[in-house]
């Protein structure tokens, strides 16, 4: 595997584009650690102490973690390439509802740009209201239900700030956007994962910070004693819910596909193959939906003022756990019924003269299809709740730090695992195709389409 690494540096165009992504990363840190004009840092990190010890804490600390820490400085790139990836999975959403976008995607290349262009519009629209949003927030966090400051988190005038800010942060994320997009043109991986990655991964010597620290005092911040034997524990926890994130990630289901090739005379043969159906077909997608709609009952009912309401929206109590689990494996199966056509598939497979063995072409085997698809779906989100409530467990339940628990399943977890899988991937291409040896000797890394 170290001589693969090697090989990357001896490709030179390879190389070039190994730099150009390590170049655009320094970008973007940063941009996560400049605050935006206007705010005062010091009083910010006091309250961000302060939330965190509140309700609602887990949450706040998830979206600094997605932000790579410039949530808790309100830095240029607060809200990050998130907006762009919102506006990405609405337009997936929307492209199967409404015909007219479902007819540009069947245009081709042509097509693909103009909703590419759509979804460029609907990010700026998704940054001017998150980033109003955050403005305000900063100005009076009492507005939303949040707990009052001790001191003012921004100086000067509230007007001018929110104005500011706003088109700070949206400049700031369409510039991210499109940074993302070169990293995809000419760099390594997807662009806009890489970033986000990026922004988990720089969190990580925090956690670790925070790891010696409880060795160190042989507790937690909340109490709970901690010795170097739990710490093991951890390691070995984290070594087993990584394995299990990568099954997960490169699990799938093979449907056999019997392919018919016709010859010049009368007589035809055929070849065998596969079709992969992924048990994680949804992806990081039902944890980001569940958790977003579950961020919304809490701010409303503590924006009322009913506090035993909002309790029971608590990120990491059982009440969340339990919701949480049902809204991710309700999304698990929203976004397959969205995304998973099986009588298409079936309709291309006939045209293509393929078939499944023992079954006819057309409904049967669109039936098939999606009873298995359907089987494997469940198995999958079952999987998918227990890792993404397992940091919660940690959190909650053992007073681990959010911080350290984050890295124990959940979004970041398998955004991490994806993208690298994804990225290693597209290396061994590169290496394999000037006659290297990619990373593994015996097998290949599979990519996410399971080829």
């Amino acid at each position: 595997m170290f001589a693969a690494f090697w090989n990357t540096l001896k490709v030179k165009e390879l190389r070039n584009r190994l730099l150009f992504t390590a170049g655009i990363i320094v970008l973007v840190r940063f941009a996560a650690n400049i605050p935006c004009p206007g705010i005062d840092p010091t009083a910010l990190q006091k309250y961000f102490v302060q939330f965190s010890q509140n309700q609602g804490g887990g949450v706040f600390n998830m979206f600094d973690l997605f932000s790579g820490g410039a949530l808790q400085k309100f830095a240029l790139a607060t809200l990050g390439i998130m907006p762009y990836i919102t506006a990405s999975i609405i337009m997936q959403l929307l492209v199967p509802v409404l015909p007219s976008l479902e007819k540009l995607s069947r245009e081709g290349d042509a097509g693909r740009q103009k909703i590419n262009q759509y979804t460029r519009y609907l990010t700026v629209l998704v940054c001017l209201v998150q980033g109003t949003i955050a403005a305000t927030t900063m100005v009076n966090p009492e507005r939303i239900g949040l707990p009052s400051p001790s001191s003012p988190l921004i100086v000067g005038s509230s007007s001018m700030f929110v104005f500011m800010t706003v088109l700070v942060l949206t400049s700031c994320t369409m510039i991210m956007m499109w940074l993302g997009e070169q990293i995809t043109e000419r760099g390594i991986g997807n662009g806009a994962s890489i970033i986000i990655t990026i922004n988990i991964v720089a969190r990580m010597p925090a956690a670790l910070m925070q790891l010696v620290e409880m060795i160190q005092t042989g507790g937690t911040a909340s109490g709970t004693s901690f010795k170097p034997v739990q710490l093991l524990i951890l390691i070995v926890i984290f070594g087993a819910v990584t394995a299990a994130t990568i099954l997960l990630t490169q699990g799938y289901r093979r449907v056999p596909i019997q392919m018919v090739r016709k010859t010049i005379g009368n007589s035809a043969q055929s070849s065998s193959t596969y079709m992969p159906l992924k048990v994680n077909f949804s992806g990081v997608m039902p944890i980001i939906f569940a958790g977003a709609i579950l961020m919304i009952p809490g701010a409303v009912f503590r924006a009322l003022k009913w506090y035993q309401l909002a309790a029971m929206f608590a990120y990491g109590t059982v009440g969340y756990m339990v919701i949480y689990a049902i809204f991710i494996l309700a999304f698990a199966y929203f976004w397959v019924a969205n995304q998973f056509n099986p009588i298409q598939i079936s309709d291309n497979l006939k045209q293509q003269g393929a078939y499944i063995p023992g079954l006819r072409p057309g409904q049967p085997t669109a039936d098939f299809l999606d009873s298995t698809m359907t089987k494997v779906t469940f198995a999958g989100s079952i999987f998918l709740m227990g890792l993404a409530i397992f940091p919660m467990v940690l959190y909650n339940s053992f007073r681990i730090p959010f911080m350290v628990a984050s890295f124990f399943g959940g979004t970041s977890l398998l955004i991490m695992v994806g993208v690298v899988l994804d990225t290693l991937s597209q290396l061994e291409s590169h290496l394999t195709m000037r006659n290297y040896d990619g990373f593994l000797k015996r097998g290949r890394i599979r990519n996410r389409s399971g080829k």
